[in-house]
């Protein structure tokens, strides 16, 4: 299935781009989330014909991103949870519990833009997290889990 791309989409092209997809993500993803549409004849003219129009909401976007990355460039964040002998956490430190925290810290992340990618936090420490906050923008910052006294 051939769509147009309505903004960039990592690992696929940029705004404007006609490229091949399968078609239950295009179905299922692309169309729900305004991220492409079907190539059709219309469409395009449609397209061409609002290009700036996208092409100023996607520099805005852009934007917004490279403000908060500034705002969040060197920013430490601490979680406090139980642990056990040895600095073992009773359970983890995922995702949503990052996001909440950066949140409560009047830098609001949602939990989609924290990358993990070794898999949740299960011992104490400070630990590299990398946000996702755009496709052209990620911003690496700290994240100490320590225990409650």
């Amino acid at each position: 299935m051939q769509v147009i791309l309505l903004n960039k989409v990592e690992n696929l092209g940029n705004l404007g781009d006609v490229v091949n997809v399968k078609s239950g993500y295009g179905r299922n993803y692309l169309f729900p989330t305004g991220k492409a549409a079907p190539a059709t004849e219309a469409n395009r003219k449609s397209f061409e014909a609002r290009r700036a129009e996208y092409e100023r909401t996607a520099a805005e976007a852009l934007a917004g991103a490279q403000a908060r990355r500034d705002r969040l460039a060197g920013v430490t964040v601490v979680i406090k949870r139980k642990v056990g002998d040895e600095g073992k956490l009773f359970g983890s430190v995922g995702t949503s519990d990052i996001a909440d925290a950066f949140t409560a810290l009047d830098t609001p992340v949602i939990k989609s833009e924290v990358r993990l990618p070794s898999g949740a936090i299960r011992q104490t420490g400070t630990y590299d997290i990398s946000l996702h906050l755009h496709p052209e923008v990620n911003v690496d910052v700290k994240v100490e889990v320590a225990g409650e006294e």
